[in-house]
């Protein structure tokens, strides 16, 4: 469809809307003063492309609200396809009334057949002007992402009528884009802020990350705060890490998609997503205590805070800061919202967060959208998150209230500290003195990470004793590291139903594809009596012994904990999607491969805790935290 037609269609399905609007809220009642109390949780599809004809997809949220208090949500229009480097425009919908209501769709900056999106907006508090940060690249056609190198370059426009006009775009890449960031480039996408304390007050931020291409290779990542102190007439390059990409592909860090959040303390707190870095985790953040013109430290990235590669939002509400994002550490599905106490420095995990939805889920922005509401718009949908953006208001009632410390039961590894015990799991009779007791629906042992705890490429061997009768369902015994096909994992379970004991390494080396080793007994062993299980990885073998019985495989190089989401559960998978039900006694794991003789002791109870023992759970006390 030529540009011209299509945004004459787009105008006259605006003028449509705006007067069945206006016609529809006519005929409806005066609302009560009962109807006026809103829920604490409500939500409504903004974006869809059979909602919102002209478009087959849209995708990347972003939220502000104005000085006059009008709420805009900004989104990209993909016309042809959902792909991410096609013909996108950006468009906008305007609330007045905190979210209940929203007008018609605008297209704000026609893509033209090239790509025009990473909204990243921010309001000037001073002026009451509404910036708005993009990046273009040229289109295409075929459904294909851009090029290395990308032609990516920043844009920005403004309005001073609360989103109504906007000005015509211009392009920021003589002031932001140096000559060496010459390949990606992406504003956001999300909101910028505005600094309200210190001496930097009335500063205005956004942030982008880059790459580097050498002529053959991208070579670097950059991620950086973009700041200015006019009201943004002028914009610089203010806090900046960047990391060098190595020459076989791997690279220790790379945040991208940054969201940023004012500190009571006047801090600026950035957490970004983290992507396929060496390091631990798929979150990663930082802090500037100069108002964004540099960071304290490098970012780091956050192992237990589990979540897919995706991008995810903060803001700052009441005594904590919020981050929305999907609690899923595999794939995009599970948006929750989660919690931190203490500035961003530590996250509730996700047995504590509040979940928006189970549905696929992926980006998303939070706003404050009036006194007692949060707003939340995201991607999700029931068969994909890109099906459409939704837009969610909560008040903090709805979150889940801070909860006290866990139980815990006690790990005697040197340093170690005690793991908490989840959902009730129960001392009980055990192979030696107590075990614990898994009930299959939320009992679990979670321990606390550090870093000891990923193996690693190092020789290892994982052991425990276990009790149970079912004949059905996944149980998992022992779960160390990432989960599915694709991230670093060590893990035992039993399959009752395909009537086996599986023990699975998952690997990453170098720049290579991830590989997997899996071993796996003639019998479920559900007998209801105990049973010990171990897997050793060492002399370029993978072995399972079950009772003393020994079944081997060929290892598989490379590191068992690398780049994704690391956690250990006992009894518990590490999405919570599959829990245990049984009992599980004496679970050890050693950085070495322990001989033969060793192993038999292993069994008998006999082997020492010595200083390559990482985890040693006797599993035999829960003892409660008050």
């Amino acid at each position: 469809m030529p540009s011209s037609l299509r945004v004459r269609l787009r105008s006259l399905r605006t003028a449509a809307a705006a007067v069945t609007a206006v016609a529809v809220g006519a005929l409806l009642p005066a609302p009560s003063a009962q109807a006026a109390q809103t829920p604490p949780f409500e939500q409504q599809v903004l974006f869809r492309a059979s909602q919102d004809p002209g478009y087959a997809c849209y995708r990347i949220p972003a939220v502000v609200k104005t000085t006059k208090g009008t709420l805009l949500a900004f989104a990209e229009g993909r016309v042809n396809d959902c792909s991410d480097a096609g013909d996108i425009d950006l468009v906008l919908k305007r609330s007045h009334d905190g979210g209940r209501t929203w007008g018609p769709l605008q297209v704000i900056n026609e893509g033209a057949g090239d790509t025009h999106g990473n909204p990243a907006p921010v309001v000037d508090r001073e002026s009451g002007r509404v910036l708005l940060a993009e990046t273009y690249n040229t289109g295409r056609t075929d459904g294909k992402n851009c090029d290395v190198p990308c032609d990516r370059t920043p844009h920005l426009q403004y309005s001073d009528d609360d989103g109504a006009s906007w000005s015509a775009p211009r392009d920021l890449s003589d002031e932001i884009l140096p000559a060496d960031w010459n390949s990606w480039y992406a504003t956001g996408p999300v909101h910028g802020i505005q600094l309200t304390r210190g001496k930097h007050a009335g500063r205005l931020a956004f942030s982008v990350n880059a790459e580097t291409w050498n002529g053959s290779r991208v070579t670097a990542n950059h991620a950086a705060l973009i700041i200015s102190d006019d009201g943004g007439d002028h914009w610089r390059i203010g806090a900046k890490d960047s990391y060098p990409i190595a020459d076989d592909g791997t690279f220790r860090q790379k945040p991208s998609e940054m969201t940023l959040t004012e500190r009571p303390d006047g801090a600026v707190y950035v957490s970004g997503r983290e992507q396929d870095g060496t390091d631990l985790g798929h979150r990663t953040h930082a802090i500037s205590y100069d108002g964004g013109s540099s960071f304290a430290a490098p970012f780091r990235a956050l192992p237990d805070l589990y979540t897919p590669q995706v991008q995810g939002s903060t803001l700052w509400f009441g005594g904590r800061m919020l981050l929305a994002c999907p609690g899923d550490p595999d794939r995009r599905r599970t948006l929750q919202i989660r919690s931190s106490y203490d500035g961003g420095r530590t996250w509730d995990s996700v047995d504590r967060g509040t979940t928006v939805t189970t549905d696929w889920s992926g980006y998303s922005d939070l706003v404050r959208a009036d006194g007692a509401h949060v707003g939340l718009m995201y991607e999700g949908g029931a068969v994909d998150a890109r099906d459409e953006i939704r837009f969610a208001r909560f008040t903090e009632d709805w979150l889940k209230p801070r909860r006290g410390q866990d139980p815990t039961t006690r790990d005697l590894a040197g340093g170690a500290r005690p793991a908490a015990v989840l959902g009730g799991a129960a001392e009980t009779e055990g192979r030696f003195g107590g075990a614990l007791a898994f009930d299959g629906t939320d009992d679990a042992v979670r321990l606390p990470f550090r870093r000891q705890l990923p193996l690693g490429a190092k020789d290892f061997t994982a052991s425990l004793w276990f009790r149970y009768s079912a004949t059905t369902g996944e149980q998992p015994l022992l779960w160390m590291g990432g989960i599915g096909t694709n991230q670093p994992q060590v893990w035992l379970r039993g399959e009752p139903a395909s009537n086996r004991v599986t023990g699975l390494i998952t690997t990453r080396d170098g720049a290579a594809p991830p590989k997997s080793a899996s071993v796996r007994t003639t019998g479920a062993y559900n007998d209801g009596q105990w049973h010990h299980v171990a897997l050793r990885r060492g002399a370029g073998q993978l072995t399972l012994f079950l009772d003393g019985t020994a079944l081997s495989t060929a290892d598989v190089p490379g590191s068992v904990s690398r780049n994704s989401p690391f956690g250990v559960h006992v009894g518990q998978r590490m999405d919570s999607r599959a829990h245990f039900t049984g009992s599980i006694d004496e679970v050890r794991v050693y950085d070495r491969a322990l001989s033969d003789s060793e192993m038999d002791a292993l069994r008998t109870g006999d082997a020492p805790v010595t200083r390559d023992t990482v985890v040693r759970l006797p599993m035999d006390r829960v003892r409660d935290s008050n």
